[in-house]
């Protein structure tokens, strides 16, 4: 009997979760991706579009012929509802029945968390293709014309790296410019310290952290929320206002709106599994990445979230398709694999320089940890950039 594995996007998570689905059961499954995207974008490298050093077509690839040459079903639609009882999601190009589901749907940007963000509003931010675009648009005009600059990460980000790294490199950048001396540069983040990252933070980060930023004469403002962003000033949540001529800002991520819609998530559109990565609340519905919910350990003076993007997504990912093989084979969900346990692996870019983050844990405590700064950091980056849209364009989900 064939069974029918229904996938809900088609990124990191999604594009992981699939293939290696299919792989494993061959002819014994019919697995179907139903993405809103029809193309992959490699996100980690969004921090480079506005500064021209990417553009948004060096970073995708169609979806279709890598789904087609791994024998998935792609269909370019949107899921509008899903129905868990009856084993139905009801999308833009008609109803789907499923045995299994991957919901992979990804994240979308919650502007609500501060007057003044969003697409016309007084902030830029880098979290989407469109997003990234429209930034480096507004860079253009602000190296015509510049002024202080403000790099945030508000209250319920998880995204820290990106703020670090669109930091970094837009003081290079202004570096090389002959700006420095006309462009003040501030670091406002809802962290309890610098380097915490949404994990916690590691041994001699805040510290390295510090470093850096003293080195570039960047000021930091760590521990506080954001009210607003109005034109050409932040007020904080300690009452303190900021000017700026540019301002990019992280929000927190929220989870699809179908997913909220639906039941079968929280509030925020993310769903309750366990380390199976199968939800709790209905069998046979498996959550990875954004769309997986995940509790943080600490408790902080403003909300502080956890990156699930990236390797965790791959890792859920590749968990979750392991237990729909051994489940569609009539056995039960036997690989397990704690979140907070899932590897430490991460580059941050700093323009020429950067650091490579490694722990055992992604979240304390850990055995093992270092970040090791240097511009071998950069080099890597670049080549990890190519290596994995490499891989992922050629469907080796099995490759590291």
């Amino acid at each position: 009997m064939t069974t029918n594995v229904l996938v809900l996007g088609g990124n990191f998570g999604g594009l992981t979760a699939a293939i290696s689905v299919k792989r494993m059961l061959g002819d014994e499954a019919e697995v179907t991706v139903v993405s809103k995207a029809n193309g992959f974008l490699f996100n980690p490298s969004l921090i480079w579009v506005p500064f021209g050093k990417r553009s948004i077509r060096d970073l995708t690839f169609p979806l279709a012929p890598t789904f087609d040459r791994a024998g998935v079903h792609f269909v370019h639609a949107e899921a509008t509802r899903i129905d868990p009882v009856a084993r139905r999601v009801e999308t833009t190009s008609g109803p789907r029945d499923y045995d299994h589901l991957v919901i992979a749907t990804g994240y979308r940007n919650d502007f609500s968390v501060a007057p003044g963000l969003g697409p016309g509003g007084n902030a830029e931010t880098i979290t989407t293709a469109s997003d990234a675009e429209r930034a480096g648009d507004a860079w253009a005009r602000f190296v015509e014309s510049p002024g202080p600059l403000v790099v945030a990460a508000t209250q319920g980000a998880a995204c820290f790296g990106a703020a670090y790294e669109f930091l970094f490199n837009a003081a290079h950048q202004i570096k090389r410019l002959g700006l420095r001396g006309a462009v003040p540069i501030t670091y406002v983040t809802a962290e309890p310290f610098l380097g915490h990252f949404g994990i916690g933070g590691m041994r001699g980060g805040e510290r390295m952290l510090s470093a850096f930023l003293g080195f570039q004469h960047i000021d930091a403002v760590p521990n506080v929320g954001i009210e607003s962003v109005d034109a050409g000033e932040m007020t904080l949540s300690d009452g303190s206002r900021l000017p700026f001529g540019y301002a990019m800002v992280v929000p927190p991520f929220v989870g699809a709106e179908v997913v909220r819609e639906s039941g079968l998530g929280n509030s925020k559109g993310f769903i309750e599994v366990d380390d199976t990565y199968e939800s709790v609340a209905n069998r046979n519905v498996w959550a990875v990445g954004i769309a997986a919910a995940v509790n943080a350990p600490w408790h902080t003076a403003y909300p502080v979230g956890i990156p699930k993007t990236g390797f965790p997504t791959e890792t859920m990912a590749k968990v979750a398709a392991r237990n729909i093989v051994a489940r569609a084979r009539g056995g039960e969900a036997t690989e397990r694999q704690d979140f907070g346990e899932i590897p430490a692996v991460c580059i941050m870019d700093a323009g020429n320089n950067g650091v490579i983050i490694l722990g055992d844990h992604l979240l304390p405590p850990r055995r093992a940890a270092a970040m090791i700064p240097g511009p071998q950091s950069h080099w890597a980056k670049l080549a990890f950039e190519r290596y994995y849209l490499w891989k992922s364009r050629r469907g080796l989900v099995q490759f590291p």
